[in-house]
């Protein structure tokens, strides 16, 4: 992570980890706090997201979370297949204030953004995809939206983007 100065930020694998897994898989709170280690298929790179409405959708795993959630489980192994994935100190399930708070924390280091909270990295997973040319349906279905016009709210942050990198840059805009 690099802050606005572009000097590296240490954070703890704990911390890495959580800010890793809400942004490069879109992950809600309560999605990442319910994890559970079956849920990662570690061969073919997915996590298995039970969302909101019990809705099961399958979400891919980037190399990078996966090579960083290796390390974390190095570090902090499960005993068995149902524990949960991401554990305090205390071997007990995280819980949504704390992800919170180590979300402000971090953000606060590398944006002067006013909302600072996980909801912000799914929302910027959701617009860096699409500004990168993913296929709203695609986007859609990692996020486990009903509805397209749910996912339809991140193109406009898109269009805007565009609109205003044309203006900055076309000769004759």
């Amino acid at each position: 992570m690099i802050d606005k100065n572009n000097s590296t930020i240490s954070t703890n694998i704990f911390e890495k980890i959580i800010l890793e897994l809400l942004y490069g898989c879109a992950l809600r709170v309560s999605e990442l706090c319910n994890l559970r280690y079956k849920d990662v298929d570690f061969e073919g790179s997915t996590i298995r997201i039970l969302g909101k409405g019990n809705k099961l959708r399958i979400v891919p795993l980037g190399s990078k979370s996966l090579e960083l959630l290796n390390s974390y489980l190095n570090e902090f192994p499960v005993k068995s297949q149902n524990d949960y994935l991401i554990r305090t100190k205390k071997d007990e399930k995280i819980y949504p204030r704390l992800v919170y708070r180590i979300v402000n924390r971090n953000l606060s280091k590398v944006t002067d953004v006013k909302n600072k909270s996980p909801h912000t990295l799914r929302h910027s997973a959701a617009t860096h995809m699409l500004d990168n040319g993913a296929d709203l349906r695609v986007v859609k279905e990692i996020l486990g939206h009903e509805n397209l016009s749910t996912t339809q709210i991140y193109t406009h942050v898109s269009i805007e983007r565009l609109k205003a990198t044309y203006k900055k840059s076309h000769p004759k805009s």
